[in-house]
C-alpha cells in the first residue's frame, strides 16, 4: 500500500512540475530550463515558435512529429505572451540557442554525455566544434558534420550520416538544418541511430555557436521582437516569413481564446496518463480537402 502511495505522489509531482499548456494545436510543456535539464535523460526536443505553429496548420507530417516528440519547449517571447494571453502562462521561454550552451555546460564533467553536430554550412558546424570543446574544457562535441543542400531527398548521403554519427560514439544528436526538414530528418533516422539517447532540433544555434550569425540583443529577445534582427540579419530569406506567414498567427490566437479555433489535424494521444489530451474531429468538422493529407500523415480520426 504505502509503496503504490509513494507512485501516485511520484506522478502527482511530476504532473504539477510538468503541465502542458495548449497554444493552436500543439501542448507545450511548461518546465523551466533547469528543469528541462534535469529531467532530460532521453527522448527528443522541439523548440515551437510562431513559425513551427503557422507550419503546422498545413503540414500534416510535421503535425505528427511534434505529436511523437518527448518534449515541446516555448522558443519564443511571442509564445509567451500569447500562453498569458490565453490564461495558462508558461513558467520560461527556452529557446534552442539558448538551451544548448546550457546543456553543454550541464553535463561539462559527465563523460557520458558526447555530442553529434550536424548542420550548417561547410566548415561552420567544425568551427562550432571547436569553439564548443574550448569552453566546456573537453571533447564534448565528438564530430560534426555539415550536410549538402537538399540532403533529406538523398538517401546514400543520409545513410552516410548515420553511418558516420554512429561510428563517432556521440550520444547526443544535435541537428540545425531549419523547420521543419531538421525535425522530418530526426524521427526519419531515430530509431536507425542506436547509441543516440537525446535528439535536439536547434535550428540555427550551430550558426550561433560558430560565431558566424550575431544573437539578436537580450533586451530585444525579451520584448519579443527578435525577429526584427533576425530580418535584419537573413532580409532576403526570412522577411515573407515574419511579415506574411506568420501574420495569421494573431487572428487563430483570437479564435483559439474565443473558443472557435479547430485544429486542422486529428490530435494523438498524450503519452503522460496524467494528460488524456485527445481531440476527435467528426466527419462533419473536416474539410473534405484535408483527407488526403490526414492520409499522407498517417493520422485517423
Amino acid at each position: 500500500m504505502a509503496e503504490r502511495s509513494s507512485s501516485f505522489a511520484l506522478l502527482k509531482k511530476k504532473s504539477t512540475t510538468d503541465t502542458r499548456v495548449r497554444i493552436l494545436n500543439i501542448l507545450l510543456n511548461n518546465l523551466t530550463m533547469r528543469e528541462l535539464l534535469e529531467q532530460l535523460k532521453s527522448g527528443v526536443v522541439l523548440t515551437p515558435n510562431v513559425d513551427h505553429l503557422m507550419k503546422l496548420q498545413q503540414d500534416g507530417e510535421f503535425f505528427k512529429v511534434y505529436q511523437q516528440a518527448d518534449y515541446r519547449v516555448c522558443d519564443s517571447q511571442v509564445l509567451m505572451y500569447a500562453a498569458r494571453f490565453l490564461g495558462t502562462p508558461l513558467k520560461e521561454k527556452i529557446s534552442g540557442s539558448d538551451f544548448f550552451p546550457a546543456f553543454c555546460e550541464f553535463h561539462k564533467h559527465n563523460q557520458d554525455i558526447s555530442i553529434f553536430l550536424l548542420g550548417a554550412a561547410p566548415g561552420v558546424a567544425d568551427a562550432a566544434r571547436n569553439r564548443i570543446n574550448r569552453r566546456i574544457g573537453r571533447e564534448i562535441v565528438v564530430d560534426s558534420y555539415s550536410p549538402s543542400f537538399g540532403f533529406e531527398k538523398n538517401e546514400r548521403e543520409c545513410l552516410e550520416i548515420v553511418n558516420r554519427i554512429d561510428q563517432s560514439g556521440a550520444t547526443v544528436l544535435a541537428v540545425g538544418v531549419g523547420a521543419p526538414k531538421q525535425e522530418k530528418w530526426i524521427f526519419k533516422y531515430k530509431d536507425r541511430l542506436t547509441n543516440i539517447k537525446i535528439f535536439l532540433a536547434v535550428g540555427a544555434t550551430i550558426d550561433f555557436e560558430a560565431g558566424v550569425l550575431q544573437r539578436a540583443p537580450k533586451w530585444m529577445s525579451r520584448l519579443g521582437i527578435e525577429w526584427l534582427f533576425r530580418i535584419s540579419q537573413e532580409p532576403q530569406r526570412l522577411w515573407k516569413r515574419y511579415l506574411i506567414e506568420d501574420l495569421p498567427f494573431l487572428w487563430l490566437l483570437l479564435k483559439q481564446k474565443r473558443g472557435l479555433y479547430t485544429s486542422p489535424f486529428a490530435v494523438l494521444p498524450e503519452k503522460l496518463p496524467d494528460l488524456p489530451e485527445v481531440t476527435k474531429l467528426g466527419s462533419s468538422q473536416v474539410p473534405t480537402q484535408n483527407l488526403n493529407e490526414f492520409k499522407r500523415a498517417g493520422l485517423s480520426f
